[in-house]
C-alpha cells in the first residue's frame, strides 16, 4: 500500500451541503430554512438548555452544598510515615514533598498521630495534632510551627 492508494471507506464522506446558490441548486431562495419563525432568521435558535419557556431543568433541581472560599486545605502526615527518615533529622516540608509523602506545591502540611514514633526528629509543619506534638516530644524530638504560607 502507498500513500497515493489510501481512500477513505466507501460511505464514510459525504460532500457538503451548500445553501442559497440558486434554485436550481434544490437549496436556493430560504437556504433550507423554511418560511419565516425564529429558526429563519439570521442569529435565530435558543440558547442551549432553553426548554420552551417551561423551567429548565437546571432551575428545578435543587442547589445543595456550599463551597466555602476561606477553607485551608492541608496535606496531612502520620507519623507512622515519618518512621522511614533517619534519627536527629530536620524535617521540613520540601523533604516530605522530595520523599513523595505530600503532593502539590505550596500545600500546607498537618501532621497527625496514626502510628508510633521511636525516633527523635526536629519536624517543621503548619499544624500538629495534640496527640502528634505529645508523641514527638515523647520521642525526644521537637514540634516547629512554620507560621507563614510559603
Amino acid at each position: 500500500m502507498k500513500l497515493d492508494d489510501l481512500r477513505p471507506a466507501p460511505g464514510s464522506t459525504k460532500k457538503q451541503k451548500r445553501v442559497g446558490r440558486g434554485d436550481g441548486s434544490g437549496h436556493g431562495k430560504t437556504a433550507c430554512r423554511g418560511h419565516k419563525g425564529q429558526r429563519a432568521r439570521a442569529g435565530g435558535g435558543t440558547r442551549p438548555g432553553f426548554e420552551g419557556g417551561q423551567m429548565p431543568l437546571q432551575r428545578r433541581l435543587p442547589k445543595r452544598g456550599f463551597n466555602n472560599p476561606f477553607k485551608i486545605d492541608f496535606a496531612i502526615v502520620n507519623l507512622d510515615q515519618l518512621e522511614r527518615f533517619s534519627s536527629d533529622n530536620e524535617i521540613n516540608p520540601e523533604i516530605l514533598s522530595a520523599k513523595g509523602l505530600v503532593h502539590g506545591k505550596n500545600r500546607r502540611i498537618k501532621i497527625l498521630g496514626d502510628g508510633a514514633l521511636s525516633k527523635s526528629l526536629t519536624i517543621k509543619a503548619h499544624s500538629f495534632s495534640a496527640k502528634a506534638k505529645e508523641k514527638i516530644e515523647a520521642a525526644g524530638g521537637k514540634a516547629e510551627l512554620i507560621t507563614s504560607h510559603a
